[in-house]
Order: C-alpha cells, then sequence, then structure tokens
C-alpha cells in the first residue's frame, strides 16, 4: 500500500486509501455532474461530501423554494376564484404541513441521489474534504488521490457583522422554520430576498423589505426592477429603501427591533431573514496547500474551461463567483468531463446568453443584455422593443398583476440580444425564446413567427 504525508498532519504518515481518475469535493449540482458524466466514460471517480446530498439547490435553494413558491401561487388563486364565481367558504393554511409535504420530497431526491451514485459506481465519501496537494485529498484523516480533482464546494449565506445580527436567520434558516413568522423583515434586494418576500406575503405574513439601496435587483433590466417594485407595493408588502441596519435587539416577549442609519427602530418582528448575497465555502478546504489561488472575495477564478491556476484542478459552480445557478453547474460539470474524458478537448461552457428565472410574484425570466448594457457596449445601434398590459388571467381578478416584456435588438438586422419578461407565466415561456436567441434569432424571425392565441407569450411575436 502506498503512502503519503498529509499536509493537514505533517508529522504523521497516512495510507492512500484509493486512487481515482476523478474526485469532486462537493456533492451539489457541479460535483454530481461531473462526477456522474465521467463515470459514464468509464473512469473511476467519487464524490466527497459531509452534509445531505444535492447541495443548496436540493436542500435549501431552488426545490424547496419552488415548492413554497407553488403554495403561494395557490393562495393567489384562491384570492381570484371569485372573478370566475366560485363561492369559497373560508380556508385554512398549514404552514407545518406544507413544510412536511416539502421536507419528505427533498428527502426523496437525497434518497435517490445515493442509489444513483451507487448505482453508476461512484463511491461516496463521508466527511469534510481538505486538498493535501493537487493530486491527494484527505477525508477526515483518509487520503485519497486523484488525476483531476473537481472543486464545487458551494456557497453559504451571509450574516452581516452588526450588532444583534445572532439574531436573525438566512435563507437556510428559512427553510427550517417549523411555524409561520407572522410579521417579517427581510433585508437584502437580490433575487432571494424579493423571492421569499413574494411567497411569505402571500401565505399571510406582513412583510417588510428593506432595501441598502433605491431599488431591487439592481444588476437586472430597469423595466424589471420598476414593475416588480410596483407589484410588491401594491400586494402590500412594506418596502423600505435606501436603509442600512445598524443593530437587531431582541425584545423581552421575544420579538425583534430593527435599528437603522436614519435613527429609526423598526419592528416589532418575529422573524428577521438577512438575504443580502452568499460567499464561497472555501475556507479550510486546503487551498492554500495546492497552490490554487483565489480571489479578494474568497471565490475560486476559472478560464473558460473550468481550469484554476493549478493543473488539473478545476472549480465549478458557485465557488467561482459566475453565474450561481444550478443549471449552470451542472452544464459546466458535464462538458469538462466531455473534455477531460471523451476526447472533446475543445468542449467548454459558453456563459453568454445564460436565461435565468426569478420566482417572485409575479415571476421574472430573462436572457442576455440588459438595455443599459447593450447601449452602453454599442450606442445607437440599439433599439427596443417594449410592451405593458394585463394578462386574460387577470381580467376577472380582484388582484391584478401587471405583464411587461422588451426585446433588445442590436443593428441593422435588429438581432435580439436581450429578452426580459415579467408576469404570469414569464417562468415558463423564457425557455423556448432562449434556445432562439442563442441560435441568433432576429426581431424579423419573430415577426415572422405565427403567434399563439390567446397567450402572454404571443406578445413577444406580435411586439410594435
Amino acid at each position: 500500500m502506498a503512502y503519503y504525508t498529509s499536509a493537514s498532519r505533517p508529522n504523521r504518515l497516512n495510507p492512500l486509501s484509493k486512487h481515482y481518475d476523478l474526485i469532486a469535493i462537493g456533492a451539489g449540482s457541479g460535483g454530481l455532474s461531473v462526477a456522474e458524466r465521467a463515470a459514464l466514460h468509464g473512469k473511476r471517480c467519487a464524490v466527497v461530501e459531509s452534509g445531505p446530498l444535492g447541495g443548496t439547490c436540493v436542500n435549501v435553494g431552488c426545490v424547496p423554494k419552488k415548492v413554497m413558491w407553488f403554495g403561494a401561487g395557490l393562495a393567489h388563486a384562491l384570492e381570484d376564484a371569485a372573478g370566475y364565481g366560485f363561492t369559497l367558504h373560508g380556508h385554512d393554511f398549514d404552514w407545518a404541513r406544507l413544510k412536511a409535504a416539502r421536507d419528505r420530497y427533498v428527502g426523496g431526491i437525497n434518497d435517490w441521489y445515493g442509489n444513483y451514485l451507487a448505482d453508476s459506481g461512484i463511491d461516496l465519501l463521508r466527511g469534510t474534504a481538505r486538498l493535501v496537494d493537487a493530486r491527494h485529498v484527505e477525508v477526515d484523516g483518509e487520503v485519497y488521490g486523484a488525476d483531476h480533482i473537481a472543486l464545487a464546494p458551494g456557497g453559504e449565506p451571509i450574516v452581516p457583522a452588526v450588532d444583534g445580527a445572532e439574531h436573525g436567520i438566512t435563507s437556510d434558516g428559512f427553510f427550517a422554520l417549523e411555524t409561520q413568522p407572522r410579521r417579517v423583515a427581510i433585508v437584502g434586494s437580490g433575487y432571494i430576498a424579493v423571492e421569499l418576500a413574494g411567497l411569505l406575503k402571500a401565505l399571510g405574513s406582513e412583510v417588510s423589505l428593506l432595501l441598502r439601496k433605491g431599488h431591487v435587483l439592481r444588476e437586472f433590466d430597469a423595466m424589471l426592477r420598476e414593475t416588480l417594485m410596483e407589484s410588491m407595493g401594491e400586494s402590500g408588502i412594506s418596502i423600505v429603501s435606501s436603509t442600512q441596519v445598524e443593530a437587531v435587539q431582541r425584545h423581552a416577549d421575544g420579538t425583534l427591533g430593527v435599528r437603522t442609519d436614519k435613527g429609526q427602530t423598526l419592528g416589532p418582528f418575529d422573524t428577521l431573514i438577512w438575504a443580502i448575497g452568499r460567499r464561497p465555502r472555501t475556507a479550510g478546504l486546503g487551498l492554500e496547500d495546492a497552490g490554487v489561488e483565489i480571489d479578494g472575495q474568497g471565490f475560486i477564478p476559472t478560464d473558460d474551461f473550468q481550469n484554476t491556476n493549478v493543473e488539473r484542478v478545476y472549480a465549478l459552480g458557485d465557488v467561482t463567483g459566475r453565474a450561481a445557478l444550478t443549471p449552470v453547474a451542472i452544464a459546466a460539470g458535464r462538458r469538462l468531463a466531455d473534455r477531460l474524458f471523451d476526447a472533446q478537448p475543445e468542449r467548454h461552457l459558453d456563459y453568454r446568453l445564460i436565461p435565468t428565472v426569478i420566482f417572485s410574484h409575479p415571476p421574472i425570466g430573462t436572457v442576455g443584455l440588459t438595455e443599459d448594457e447593450a447601449r452602453e457596449r454599442h450606442g445607437d445601434a440599439v433599439k427596443v422593443f417594449q410592451t405593458r398590459f394585463t394578462a386574460m388571467y387577470h381580467a376577472l381578478s380582484p388582484h391584478p398583476l401587471p405583464t411587461a416584456m422588451k426585446l433588445v435588438c442590436l443593428g441593422a438586422e435588429q438581432k435580439i440580444v436581450g429578452c426580459h419578461v415579467i408576469g404570469p407565466g414569464a417562468d415558463e415561456m423564457l425557455q423556448g425564446f432562449a434556445v432562439a436567441i442563442r441560435m441568433g434569432a432576429t426581431k424579423r424571425d419573430f415577426d415572422d413567427t405565427v403567434a399563439i392565441h390567446p397567450t402572454s407569450a404571443e406578445e413577444l411575436v406580435t411586439m410594435r
């Protein structure tokens, strides 16, 4: 048996437990995908994970969030039912029942992943991983060798350094709530903040959204953020803009007060949720022992092929700081395995034109350049088409939601370089349009496509 001196245990010789073609650190979307594809190519693979399988997406992200979003959508449907002639004789919402059903669903996915890894011949190494060097990984005292190492440890929510910050919870803590908070403060302006605010309000909580600046979703097209801000305000969410939290206080009755930089004390709240961003889980990973560089925020820079600065060490997913989306990590992982093990030397993910959806109320779908980005890059060569209307569904609803759409076009051919939609159904309609835009569709291509009537999506091919 071979032996190796672990950098984390410099005075002890550890037996090399096993050697692999590939070790993926992290059993989230990126790590699972690169190992699964490599195994399909006949390679010996292992995945290291200390927590539940599936990573952020399955356990405290996309999957449980979408379940809650569906619940919120049903709450809206119950409100809309009267407009369609239904008389409902009262209804109650049971948070605990929804949570239990959601957790069972997530647990089933965890179990499926475990079985799938075993069926695929991929070893699951349970424990905390640390790089010994660029070819060896230590997992709770056992050292494993690998020809290639893929770093996909994911990220975690940020908690600010303010007095009393520990009285709040993060998005991870939101999914652990056993009872529904009646009065909630959410601090943040990104997609996690607006998603949690929308679903909590729909399910009956009083919600205050605290923004450091003047608006939500600052990296998205102005039409999207302005329409969403308007809709959130009309739904009854209290939006407190241009406000910095300076301290959180717990009162004798258990409620929370939030002190701001304007001298206000907001509250009382039953729960405060920090949704101010996420940081990479690179601490304690032993990157320095392998010589892997990180940037000032702890992210691992990679090139177009997911290579780090160290040969045969790669990074995938949220830890790279690029497009922190589950499908991105999956696509990057699969392409990496194809490149390494299937004689496809140029195979890599193109990070341009990545579509994404925000499950706000109403939902948002977006792909490509914002109008501001396009004008900054291309100036007068940009032409914009947009529309705003109320979808037919809401013609009979007492609480109509707006729908707004924008196409950002470039040059004489009016090639579509950005598509932005907010409104009911935006989440489902974007995928097909994203394919067309990636293929180089022009405004005329959209115009020459026969509309499907009556739908909201038809507006994208009839816009003038």
